[in-house]
């Protein structure tokens, strides 16, 4: 999704030793998530094979390649991931509610305290705000706790093989590779999301060459551990070298104190709030190039350094709904036994499932769609 740093919003790597490889013999890496597993397949058998030979013309090592194949395998369900990627038309006021929900900025404020010292470090390091490398790694990973657990090598090579962006996927594996080799990770500890995407703040393997650093100097770029200091530090020297300017606010919401640093207005969502964005906005979209992300990322890290909630308002939605009855769907929807997720006034898969669930068992029209006259009956 993202060429500059990642594909899409995930990453793992698929691979295999030879045309012969002891995988279709049962050598394969267990993986957590069961729509992961590895399977026998020889047309997979025969690429790895001939990729190999690209390799080694491209500096890997044989040594290296043996490692790396030697228990990784074809990984049907990263092809089935491609295939269903879903675009979703969330609003920028849906966007935002996720982006910066409760529990991600009292987490994202419960982080940035117990790493201080350390994102002070980076801080006076690299020049880029720690609240925004800490909304990052919120916004990636919920601070660590989804980094991914993917075989990197094998969801590559799975995805090069496949061959819808082969020469990406092949570029990616091959970088994975040199990481391999330069003895920063094992081939067990390279984990990550389904295409390839690493670590806290899911970073893809060219960009981690790029970028990545040894902030806690213990001789490895170590992006996926739980000590997420060099994670941290790398996203740091990312949106350094990307042309951060210190000292300057990405920008804010028209009239708040950091859309002064604004050179533009922007309002990505019609009726809704006013944006001043300036440099720092548009690195921030180095990293991810979408506005709704950047915006995400600034407004999540101004709410961790104890900003308070967007003050301007949004038009209501296609229901005609306003967040607040949105919410208050949610929570009769819970007070009448069906779990609707998070009280967060989007309605997602989990929002409508539990209306569906309402719906059936009331004896009315299974639709799973929100509407007045349901907020109307939950509320009697």
């Amino acid at each position: 999704m993202y060429l500059t740093r990642r594909a899409f919003s995930s990453g793992a790597l698929a691979v295999l030793l030879s045309a012969c490889s002891s995988n279709l013999t049962g050598g394969f890496t267990p993986v957590a998530d069961p729509g992961m597993r590895q399977m026998p397949n020889r047309g997979w058998d025969a690429w790895v094979s001939g990729f190999r030979g690209r390799a080694e013309g491209r500096g890997i090592s044989t040594a290296t390649l043996d490692a790396a194949f030697a228990r990784a395998g074809y990984t049907p369900g990263v092809i089935e991931a491609d295939r269903n990627q879903t675009e979703f038309a969330r609003t920028l006021e849906e966007y935002l509610a996720i982006a910066a929900s409760d529990e991600r900025v009292a987490k994202g404020r419960a982080n940035y305290a117990r790493y201080r010292d350390v994102l002070d470090r980076i801080e006076a390091t690299y020049g880029v705000d720690a609240n925004v490398i800490v909304a990052i790694w919120g916004l990636e990973t919920m601070y660590g706790e989804r980094r991914g657990n993917v075989p990197v090598v094998s969801s590559l090579s799975t995805l090069a093989y496949d061959g819808r962006r082969g020469a990406f996927f092949e570029q990616q594996l091959t970088a994975a590779l040199r990481i391999l080799q330069n003895g920063d990770i094992s081939p067990e500890g390279m984990v990550g999301s389904w295409a390839g995407a690493m670590g806290h703040t899911q970073f893809i393997p060219t960009s981690y060459l790029a970028y990545a650093v040894d902030f806690n100097g213990d001789g490895r770029r170590d992006i996926w551990g739980d000590d997420p200091t060099d994670a941290l530090a790398s996203t740091a020297s990312y949106l350094s070298r990307s042309g951060w300017r210190k000292g300057q606010p990405w920008g804010g919401e028209e009239g708040s104190p950091g859309a002064a640093a604004g050179t533009r207005r922007i309002q990505p969502q019609a009726g809704g709030p006013v944006f001043a964005v300036g440099p720092n906005f548009d690195v921030i979209k180095r990293y991810n190039n979408s506005t709704n992300y950047a915006l995400g990322v600034g407004y999540l890290a101004d709410r961790i350094a104890g900003a308070g909630p967007i003050r301007g308002s949004f038009p209501p939605d296609r229901y005609g709904f306003s967040a607040d009855q949105r919410k208050a769907v949610q929570m009769r929807l819970k007070a009448a036994g069906y779990d609707p997720g998070s009280i967060d006034g989007v309605f997602g898969d989990e929002t409508r499932a539990a209306i569906s669930a309402y719906q059936r068992g009331h004896g009315l029209e299974v639709t799973g769609e929100p509407s007045m006259a349901l907020l109307q009956r939950l509320e009697r």
